[in-house]
């Protein structure tokens, strides 16, 4: 899908064919082999079709397992990769070398010091690595709470990385990353869009039930796409959007990986909650139609009325108003 710029049918765009690689679940006890196998045949689909960079999802090689609450807080560090790749990625670093595809990966990543980060890695089409995303906005909570029909303690078993939002050039553009709760922050996709970002790859895991607010649930789809389709529109960007989907140890999640243009519309969509592939041929210099009129940020950018985004953290509430005060 590509919008007419007025450059004439034979000028030369900027073209890249994209797939969200969405995976099905994947179990507590299922092997990194089984999983690597899985993405390593979303990648030969990916070869057929033609695509040079494909999306996979947060947490791609293991199950969510924040779900489950370790005295320890290393209880879950067999689930963490301490070198990427290692032994049991490398098969799928060679298989998309050898397609000449580039990808993304979402993984927990153990540090040599300690830390421990849900992580994102882009890997270019020779398999080199291009850069690391480390996620920002850690949802959920800390401690055990056992009166929840699953738990989510991403808080305790990851830190929220200070690296920020960064823009790499690749694949011909400029590539961003985030990662699942990410993706509800306006902030994530201006602190790109501010970088001239032209593509964001965001995976996601996402259980449709939501303990605090069950009264959400139904909306989950809605606001998956909407907050998706904003950011790409005000930043005048693509975004991939792909999901660990189906039920994952008894655990609905979200599926409905998406590529959405700089326009806001979803221009391709998975109609499964399993292993799938979702292609789009993404015109880069659509992406200036938007950030050179409405989203000219240059010119109608507003940063010094803006100060409470980046000083405050909670809310403020404004004094009440005295009768027979000035407006």
């Amino acid at each position: 899908m590509t919008a007419d710029d007025g450059d004439g049918p034979d000028a030369a765009r900027r073209m890249l064919r994209v797939a969200a690689g969405q995976l099905g679940p994947v179990g507590r006890d299922e092997p990194r082999s089984s999983v690597v196998a899985r993405l390593i045949a979303l990648l030969d689909r990916a070869a057929d079709r033609g695509v040079e960079l494909v999306a996979f999802p947060e947490l791609a090689l293991t199950t969510f397992f924040p779900r489950w609450y370790t005295e320890e807080l290393s209880g879950h560090d067999h689930y963490f990769e301490t070198e990427m790749p290692g032994p049991e990625t490398k098969p799928l670093f060679d298989a998309a070398a050898s397609h000449g595809i580039g990808f993304s990966l979402g993984y927990a990543e153990l540090t040599p010091d300690g830390h421990r980060y849900n992580t994102t890695i882009l890997v270019d089409g020779a398999g080199g690595e291009v850069a690391r995303f480390r996620k920002v906005h850690i949802p959920g909570h800390e401690d055990d709470e056992p009166w929840r029909p699953f738990q989510h303690l991403e808080r305790r078993y990851f830190e929220e990385s200070d690296q920020g939002f960064g823009v790499w050039p690749a694949f011909g553009g400029l590539v961003g990353m985030a990662t699942c709760n990410d993706r509800r922050w306006p902030e994530t996709y201006r602190e790109m869009g501010l970088q001239g970002v032209e593509l964001i790859l965001i995976g996601y895991n996402t259980p449709i039930h939501y303990a605090p607010d069950p009264g959400q649930n139904a909306l989950q789809g809605f606001h998956n796409a909407l907050v998706m389709q904003a950011g790409a529109y005000q930043n005048g960007t693509w975004v991939v959007g792909v999901a660990k989907g189906g039920t994952e140890e008894g655990v609905e999640s979200l599926a409905q990986s998406a590529i959405i243009a700089p326009s806001g519309q979803i221009v391709a969509q998975a109609v499964t909650s399993g292993d799938e592939l979702v292609v789009a041929d993404c015109d880069l210099d659509w992406c200036r139609h938007y950030k050179e009129t409405l989203f000219d940020f240059a010119r109608y950018r507003r940063p010094e009325v803006y100060r409470r985004i980046t000083t405050q953290k909670g809310v403020e509430v404004p004094p009440p108003r005295h009768e027979g005060a000035e407006p």
